[in-house]
């Protein structure tokens, strides 16, 4: 593994995101958690998996400028597609997902926080969905998620302000189950791990399955439609002047084209 590490103790597994300086999501450590969960899903020493990122965060977002190599609408859907079916993957896996989350979650890494069963958070946490300040929109089921959670009102604040808000603030809104100072985070999401392990992973299955359940066809069709609308608005001149601001570090322009 090159942007991941994964061990596993007292059955609870813990996957690391090792891609400084941000822990940004390339094709290729999502093509590494794909490989991970091949691995943990099969080993019935395993009940729970914690995953966090190394360093100052859990995950800054996607790879900008990963996106500069693709140049046709076909290609960042597919790309969408890819990251949307991993993470419906996460959310429906047999064994239970803790995001212990510090630092920033952020565009893509937020998304792949919200595919994880729990979601506990430092106080100083950032999470947000910057994606429409680049001229582009969320493309990993960000856009029907982050409703769920939060309500029509608040996801259409976080996205279209692209602002983040606090660990404290995440917990409020419903978008995480409780906020810790960042140096106590790990201790209580392996506590947590630990009182879940002990249930009978057939229970944990089945309940995952059922909390599943909660996902209506509109769901399924509105991620589809995410995947869509991520290729035309990425290949859009607005979504390619904020790809190139974003890299030059400056103000993009947007013109509605």
């Amino acid at each position: 593994m090159e942007y991941l590490k994964w061990s596993y103790e007292d059955a609870i597994a813990t996957i690391t995101i090792e891609r400084p300086p941000a822990n940004a999501l390339s094709q290729g450590l999502l093509k590494e958690l794909s490989t991970v969960l091949d691995e943990i899903e099969p080993n019935q020493d395993i009940r729970v998996i914690v995953i966090h990122g190394d360093g100052r965060f859990f995950s800054a977002g996607a790879d900008i400028k990963e996106f500069t190599t693709l140049d046709t609408s076909k290609g960042f859907t597919n790309l969408s597609t890819t990251g949307q079916n991993l993470f419906e993957r996460l959310e429906t896996f047999p064994k239970p997902v803790i995001a212990a989350i510090h630092g920033a979650a952020l565009g893509g890494g937020l998304e792949l926080a919200m595919s994880c069963h729990i979601r506990l958070v430092s106080e100083n946490a950032k999470l947000g969905l910057p994606e429409l300040s680049l001229g582009i929109i969320p493309g990993f089921g960000g856009t029907q998620r982050l409703r769920r959670y939060v309500g029509n009102s608040r996801a259409a604040e976080m996205i279209f302000t692209s602002e983040p808000i606090s660990g404290v603030d995440a917990v409020q809104y419903g978008l995480a189950n409780d906020a810790y100072p960042e140096t106590e985070l790990l201790d209580n999401a392996y506590k947590l791990a630990h009182i879940i392990a002990k249930k009978s992973p057939l229970s944990l299955k089945a309940a995952i399955e059922l909390l599943n359940y909660s996902k209506s066809k509109e769901f399924y069709e509105g991620v589809h439609k995410e995947a869509e609308l991520f290729g035309e608005v990425f290949t859009s001149e607005d979504g390619k002047e904020g790809v190139k601001a974003f890299i030059e570090k400056r103000e993009p322009h947007f013109t509605g084209k």
